[in-house]
């Protein structure tokens, strides 16, 4: 008796299988699974067909599976696994179709190499083995529907409720999808969205987004940025962003998602903790880093251009007595209105910061003569000098100030602060409330 084609199925599934993971490799989506993944189910759903080319068969059952309307159990087929995994995997239908008659087109080939003459069993054999491939077909693209509905249903639900405005753009940067949180965050209808670009929108930051667009498009890869904008809803004001390309089976670019995020109270907390950090909180004058900072910078800069440089290191004379007479309050208090006096006393390009305790600095940028110097540090002592209403009683103070230039007397940003100290120090010594050069 010859061999029928259950039996030939069983046989040769290795030669079967590596024709169809040869052409499985040919498909966009299975370019990087393993052999275990493109292979998939296909053993097993051979060998159900096999089984069922075993099994009998009436007439009404044989043309009900040609057209894919074979019986089916409760328990998912292997077919129905395929297509469900399948479109998990981001196959399209087309591609899950294809594999079935690669799938086909394998065992025929081998059937027909194997056997020259074709008897009538052979016939009924390869009629039934196409009824079932294409009850398979049926089941696998029934699943592959169900689950893809099923995704679509997810995906839509977290993009209506996602907090995150997500959209989608073309290649021309104009918007062909919005979610709910877009919507709202623009205060405009969706038809008042779609079709247009963020030039059109009238957006502070369009030329920047479409820019960044455009790079997006050109390396094929994910972009991360920032905007600041007030949009008419009144959202927010600060703002990051994911731009990420969307590719198609030919990886050409064919639209651009982009997710943002209101990061707002974040921007302004870490700006809080930055201003903490770089700020005395009594005076809210710059402390002893962001002076060092500022005063690296002035030098780099003086250096470039060519210009001098004076910082002004000062101590209150008298400032302990107030403390101890009038109480720690009394004295925080003398020490905000000493920094107001000092601020009124320079130029807004100019630094005044307190290092701690009753210890101020002043840097001074571009005075080109000793006596530009001396005018402002004699208008800080004069300044200093007027009497103090703290706690309901006038208060006098004097200062001591000490002087040092770039680049004489230092070319590094420790080296002229010492410089200024030693100064201040040598003024104190000779009687306080007067200003000495280094």
């Amino acid at each position: 008796m010859p061999m029928g084609l259950a039996d030939f199925i069983r046989s040769e599934i290795e030669p079967i299988l590596k024709d169809w993971e040869a052409f499985a490799k040919t498909l966009f989506n299975a370019r990087h699974m393993n052999k275990v993944g493109l292979r998939d189910h296909a053993k097993d759903m051979l060998l159900d067909i096999a089984d069922d080319l075993d099994s009998h068969q009436t007439d009404s059952e044989q043309v009900a599976k040609s057209k894919g309307r074979g019986p089916t159990n409760h328990d998912a087929s292997w077919a129905e696994i395929h297509g469900g995994d399948r479109q998990s995997s981001g196959f399209s239908a087309l591609d899950t179709v294809a594999e079935f008659r690669a799938l086909r087109a394998s065992v025929v080939s081998h059937w027909n190499q194997a056997f020259s003459e074709i008897t009538s069993r052979h016939l009924q054999d390869l009629t039934r083995f196409h009824e079932a491939i294409d009850q398979a077909v049926a089941e696998s693209l029934e699943q592959y529907a169900t689950v893809k509905e099923m995704e679509t249903r997810l995906f839509g639900a977290i993009l209506v409720a996602s907090p995150d405005p997500i959209y989608v753009l073309d290649l021309e940067g104009r918007f062909v999808y919005a979610n709910k949180a877009t919507a709202d965050l623009f205060a405009l209808d969706l038809p008042h969205i779609i079709g247009k670009s963020s030039f059109d929108l009238g957006f502070s930051f369009a030329s920047d987004f479409q820019r960044n667009l455009q790079k997006v498009m050109a390396d094929k890869a994910t972009f991360r940025g920032k905007f600041v904008h007030t949009f008419a809803s009144g959202k927010g004001e600060k703002f990051e962003y994911l731009l990420a390309p969307v590719l198609n089976e030919d990886e050409q670019i064919e639209a651009t998602v982009c997710i943002s995020r209101d990061i707002t109270e974040q921007a302004l907390a870490e700006e809080k903790i930055w201003y903490n950090a770089h700020h005395d909180l009594l005076t809210g004058l710059p402390n002893r880093r962001l002076f060092l900072d500022r005063l690296e910078q002035e030098v780099k800069h003086a250096k470039r251009s060519n210009l001098p440089l004076a910082v002004l290191f000062m101590d209150l004379d008298g400032f302990k007595d107030v403390n101890d007479t009038l109480g720690h309050e009394a004295g925080d208090r003398l020490l905000t209105v000493v920094a107001e006096r000092l601020t009124d006393c320079v130029r807004e390009e100019d630094t005044v910061a307190r290092l701690g305790g009753d210890e101020f600095t002043v840097i001074l940028t571009g005075a080109k003569l000793q006596s530009d110097i001396e005018q402002v540090a004699v208008a800080i002592i004069d300044g200093l000098a007027q009497p103090f209403l703290i706690s309901q009683r006038q208060v006098k103070i004097s200062v001591s100030i000490g002087i040092s230039c770039y680049p004489a007397h230092g070319a590094l940003p420790l080296e002229l602060l010492e410089a200024a100290d030693k100064a201040m120090y040598q003024a104190k010594k000779a009687g306080a409330n007067r200003l000495c050069f280094y």
